[in-house]
């Protein structure tokens, strides 16, 4: 009989009360799997009082998270702290230094300290797993890592903060301002009291920069990504955009470009019949583009407790099977360092909503500059505001929205030609820009 991987969890909050109760739950299963099977041996936390619902008869209790990862009677340490630093760090690098392979779902931390870590991993033969920290069940580590390894990777985008989804969903179905929807969004758990880090798009960035260096082999770079968060979109936008086939998404980008890797997060219209724009609610997805192959969508629970347990115990039983892979799927010396792409070179299609003054020569005024930045109109739309006359003295004096979608085109361009416009005084206002991420 091959002995069972003795396992010590540092963490038991939501997530990591649940692996405990899913790795008793689904024991024999996966002794079955893994050829051997897999138990709790030790676990740490703040508070050894606090009622969990587990019965930790039996399963002994460390002192602080650095004592469990240096205990050698467990095999694999696994951290569902949280947090970019320590404690989590300095548990995570004693474990792996000690020889044992490493679990966790922290995000922060591998964005942070990815390449630091597993260089530890790489130096001491232990695994290092990360599957729950990127979109919780949907196995988008594994697929980017393993499943897609001989498959050349041109993009891989996704919807990754199910709280932003939540959030456009709302606006989208039932014309609610942000405002109103955010503190929907609180008040049912989606969002946290200080709800900035999702939807100004740090979390989704922290997401992207550890996917863009599975799928295109660089090293992990937070500061290399754009973003740019949701809270400027309103319900006018999401209106317009049902009206031209188009769907208002909070996406992380990872793209192959002439000029490096762009790695972008920012509020993305894309065209309803795409699969990414069927997604909504908390629901996460991400697709990706490989040459030599349809695109990939992945979809799924993105966060919870369950979902979260199910991607951490998938990566115990993958240690407990003896598999060891790179942690970011390469050998680190071959990973190659990236910088930020300037957005200036950023190039694609626009949708852009101006506040026009109602006056003669307005119109042939945002022309004339978009004509000079070379910036090709595919569609424009004007419309008086709701319950205004077009033809009376106050509808004429009123701004007029209109709404311009482009063709293919440098974002330096459309700015250069939008600060023409306002200096030319035409419309009141910030103009309002979304870009278009082709399908």
């Amino acid at each position: 009989m091959v002995a069972p991987l003795k396992v010590g969890i540092a963490g038991l909050g939501t997530v990591g009360a649940e692996v405990v109760r899913l790795i008793e739950r689904q024991g024999r299963n996966l002794a079955v799997r893994c050829g051997r099977g897999v138990k709790v041996v030790a676990v740490t936390a703040r508070s050894k009082a606090k009622k969990r619902g587990l019965d930790l008869r039996g399963i002994a209790w460390a002192k602080n998270a650095l004592d469990l990862a240096g205990d050698p009677n467990i095999d694999c340490f696994v951290e569902l702290m949280g947090g970019s630093g320590d404690p989590a760090l300095s548990a995570i690098e004693a474990a792996l230094k000690s020889g044992k392979s490493v679990v966790t779902a922290n995000k922060a931390l591998i964005a942070s300290h990815g390449l630091r870590l597993a260089k530890s991993a790489e130096q001491h033969g232990g695994a290092l797993n990360f599957e729950a920290a990127v979109g919780a069940a949907i196995p988008i580590i594994k697929t980017l890592r393993e499943g897609l390894a001989a498959t050349d990777i041109d993009r891989v985008y996704g919807i990754l903060n199910g709280t932003c989804n939540y959030i456009l969903t709302r606006m989208e179905q039932e014309g609610l301002s942000f405002d109103e929807c955010l503190k929907d969004a609180q008040r049912l758990g989606y969002a946290e009291a200080n709800p900035s880090f999702d939807v100004d798009g740090h979390d989704t960035a922290q997401k992207l920069a550890i996917l863009a260096s599975l799928a295109f082999g660089t090293k992990v770079a937070q500061s290399a990504v754009y973003v740019e968060g949701i809270s400027s979109i309103a319900p006018e936008d999401l209106r317009a955009a049902e009206q031209l086939g188009y769907r208002v998404k909070l996406l992380g980008v990872a793209v192959r470009t002439t000029k490096g890797i762009e790695q972008r997060v920012h509020p993305t219209m894309v065209l309803k019949s795409s699969a990414i724009a069927q997604v909504m609610g908390v629901t996460n997805a991400v697709t990706i583009d490989g040459r030599g192959i349809p695109p990939i969508t992945l979809v799924g629970p993105g966060a919870g407790g369950a979902a979260t347990a199910s991607a951490v115990v998938a990566d115990i039983a993958d240690i407990a099977r003896g598999i060891r892979v790179e942690p970011f799927g390469r050998p680190l010396a071959q990973l190659r360092k990236t910088t930020k792409a300037p957005m200036e070179r950023h190039e694609g299609g626009y949708y852009i909503r101006l506040m026009a003054r109602d006056l003669a020569g307005t119109a042939a005024a945002i022309a004339t500059r978009l004509a000079e930045q070379k910036i090709s109109i595919e569609s424009i739309v004007q419309r008086h505001a709701d319950g205004v006359d077009a033809n009376s003295k106050a509808g004429k004096a009123a701004p007029v929205p209109v709404i311009l979608i482009t063709y293919a085109t440098s974002e330096d361009a459309v700015y250069r030609a939008l600060h023409a416009v306002q200096r030319d005084k035409v419309i009141s206002g910030r103009p309002q820009v979304i870009r278009i991420e082709k399908n």
